[in-house]
């Protein structure tokens, strides 16, 4: 398992390698600042390190966009160690936040294996906290039922368990990790301002993009709700290469353009359909 990920890593930073010339060239038609952070971004995924020159020459221009992206890398450099079930010593009343995470609908708009072994561990988690708010979020992506959404799906199968309806939340526009972020921190910050923790419930190996995510746009909004745990189903297979986690710091940062160039060369789980230039300009969407 170790040398089949070391082999997924070093072929996302040869891709990343081969597109830097690219990606340099249309930086020099970005906001200076923009181009910057990419740069910071960029340097991180293909060597593992930071950019010393593009972070002071981006706190000259912008000095709390410089200090935001700092602390993004932190996060990015120390990944959250990744956990069977939530810790007991969470807050037990409404300031949690579990968050769960979609992934892709079979063609006919119902759940795969993956999704349903992820509630498994949301609703083991909603037994242990049952005061914490919950968060459902993924976007449409059954292929031949336009009316499913991951989220939708969750929240059913969520109250015929028994769970209150009332405290779960239906995120269903995102189509990327990136957007499950960005939206779903919408919804706390207009329904749920009074939650200040954030457990992360997806696949093992989805637990490091979805915390470094959640917790950089937290940073990037400055929220006061910081990630604090995870809870994981062990899936048999799935990765998420540094690359794609470029792609969706790139894709908080704004740049939408750059970071679907990055998701199409490197996307590599959940089997989706190919995405349309028209359809990522609206909305934006991998998961």
């Amino acid at each position: 398992m170790a040398k089949h990920f070391e082999c997924i890593l070093l072929a996302a930073v040869m891709i990343l390698c081969a597109a830097l010339p690219g990606l340099a060239e249309k930086a020099e038609e970005k906001p200076a600042a923009q181009a910057l952070v990419e740069r910071l971004v960029m340097s991180w995924a293909a060597y593992g390190e930071r950019d010393s020159r593009a972070l002071e020459e981006l706190a000259a221009l912008d000095p709390a966009s410089a200090a935001a992206w700092t602390r993004i890398l932190d996060l990015w450099e120390a990944p959250a160690a990744v956990n069977a079930a939530l810790p007991d010593d969470l807050p037990r009343d409404d300031t949690l936040c579990l968050v769960a995470l979609g992934f892709q609908l079979n063609p006919d708009g119902t759940m795969r294996e993956e999704l349903v072994e992820r509630l498994k561990v949301l609703l083991a988690a909603s037994q242990q906290y049952p005061n914490a708010v919950i968060v459902c979020t993924g976007g449409g992506t059954a292929a031949n039922d336009p009316t499913a959404t991951e989220a939708g799906r969750m929240a059913d199968w969520l109250r015929e368990q028994g769970v209150d309806p009332a405290r779960i939340y239906v995120e269903d526009k995102s189509l990327t990790t990136a957007q499950n972020a960005i939206f779903t921190f919408d919804i706390l910050a207009q329904h749920c301002p009074q939650v200040n923790r954030i457990a992360i419930i997806s696949s093992d190996y989805h637990i490091a993009t979805g915390t470094l995510l959640f917790g950089a746009e937290a940073i990037l909004r400055g929220s006061a709700a910081a990630v604090v745990s995870n809870a994981a189903w062990h899936a048999p297979s799935g990765t998420l290469s540094v690359m794609f986690q470029a792609g969706a710091l790139i894709e908080l940062s704004g740049d939408v353009e750059t970071a679907f160039e990055i998701y199409y060369d490197t996307y590599d789980i959940h089997e989706l359909p190919p995405l349309h230039t028209e359809d990522q300009a609206a909305s934006g969407c991998i998961g």
